[in-house]
């Protein structure tokens, strides 16, 4: 029996759910199909959000020669293949699933095949291929990035799918909560709603039968469909503001919903923009944690950031390196940037060597001209910065 997430694989881009930044009037990819030119390209985002259903919209549309591959589960002849049927083409577009594990023999293979236009690649990943992907493939292919789906994009997509699902009954107020449910992953949201139909005689699907399938709370959504972002927030602001029990609460909220991810990221961001210069230490001691929750998964993970969480919140706070590099930004932007001193460009004679002087230090412009006596950091009222400021005046001071 072929799954309801498959029949409901986009034959066009506008079929795609979400995506919004790059499908309809006047974006990149629609405006590639009109033109009929494709790309190399990676496309990355969580798992359920529509890359595949994007590559084969793409691939229907344009009409093209085309080979899905998987970088984990294809070999090296099956990749030696789709280059030998590339070149009786003259050109074919190769999907490759997983493409942050392709290993070097494969990469060495596709490279010049890529470079040559033989092979138009479309990699997909849940990894960002900055980090994930070799420099090599990364430079030779656009990089897009799908964005998480909301609630009303697959409570949507899921009205879509009843049509293929004869005399279901469902209301709204259920399509939502099944949505709420897959934190973004319409893949789980199809497969949910596909098994509560065939679990049921009648196929009447309310709440409470969803519930019997899938019995995780929900959390996220409010009425305004902003929880999920709340939750998060409030998340944030409550480390922020030293609450170290309002800090658990949320915390909580996001452990029983099994986000993990957003827990992840969002902790990572809290340590350097909220805590930052207060206690530098902490950054090492959340990824540590992350390490540690992904080592042991639910429900573990709990106990290792429960700990990090509690000692953000119990953390002195200082924002001066996140505002320093935020004004830094705001100035390259607006043009103020100028032309590097002549003395500290790479192979200047006129270059000072600190390391030749006491402390390590002596006095020489860096600036541009433009910026000279800008200040982007100003100190707050901190032990660990207070003790950092000391020892850089005595450092200048020649003590």
């Amino acid at each position: 029996m072929e799954l309801l997430a498959n029949k409901l694989r986009p034959q066009k881009l506008n079929d795609v759910i979400g995506q919004k930044h790059l499908i309809g009037d006047g974006k990149i990819l629609t405006n590639l199909v009109n033109n009929h030119k494709i790309f190399s390209m990676i496309l990355y985002g969580k798992p359920g959000i529509g890359k595949t259903s994007i590559a084969n919209a793409l691939i229907n549309e344009l009409n093209m020669r085309y080979k899905f591959l998987n970088a984990t589960t294809n070999n090296k002849a099956d990749f030696d293949i789709a280059i030998e049927e590339a070149k009786m083409y003259g050109e074919m577009i190769l999907v490759i699933d997983e493409i942050h594990r392709m290993n070097k023999d494969k990469q060495d293979i596709l490279l010049p095949h890529i470079e040559s236009g033989l092979i138009i690649l479309i990699g997909l990943t849940t990894s960002n291929p900055y980090h994930k992907i070799n420099p090599a493939i990364r430079s030779r292919c656009q990089i897009f990035e799908l964005k998480e789906l909301s609630t009303q994009d697959i409570a949507e997509g899921l009205k879509k799918a009843c049509e293929y699902l004869p005399n279901i009954k469902i209301d709204d107020e259920t399509l939502k909560y099944i949505a709420t449910l897959s934190s973004g992953d319409f893949r789980f949201a199809l497969n949910t709603l596909e098994v509560a139909y065939y679990a049921t005689n009648d196929h009447i699907i309310n709440i409470d039968e969803i519930k019997k399938i899938n019995n995780k709370p929900v959390f996220f959504h409010d009425k305004d469909e902003d929880g999920h972002y709340q939750v998060l927030s409030a998340f944030q602001k409550s480390i922020r503001g030293s609450d170290v029990d309002a800090s658990l609460h949320y915390l909580a909220r996001l452990i029983v919903a099994g986000d993990l991810d957003s827990i992840y990221r969002r902790m990572s961001v809290i340590a350097y923009e909220d805590i930052g210069l207060a206690n530098p230490g902490i950054g090492p001691k959340v990824m540590a944690a992350i390490s540690a929750a992904e080592l042991v998964g639910l429900p573990e993970a709990r106990i290792p950031l429960g700990q990090v969480v509690t000692e953000m919140a119990l953390s002195p706070k200082s924002n001066s390196a996140y505002l320093g590099i935020d004004a830094a930004i705001n100035d390259i932007n607006k043009g103020l940037s100028g032309s590097i001193p002549k003395h500290i460009i790479d192979g200047s004679p006129n270059y000072i060597y600190p390391h030749n002087y006491k402390n390590d230090y002596v006095y020489q412009e860096y600036m541009p001209d433009k910026l000279k006596n800008k200040k982007y950091y100003h100190k707050k009222d901190n032990k660990y910065e207070a003790n950092l400021n000391k020892i850089y005046d005595e450092m200048r001071d020649g003590k």
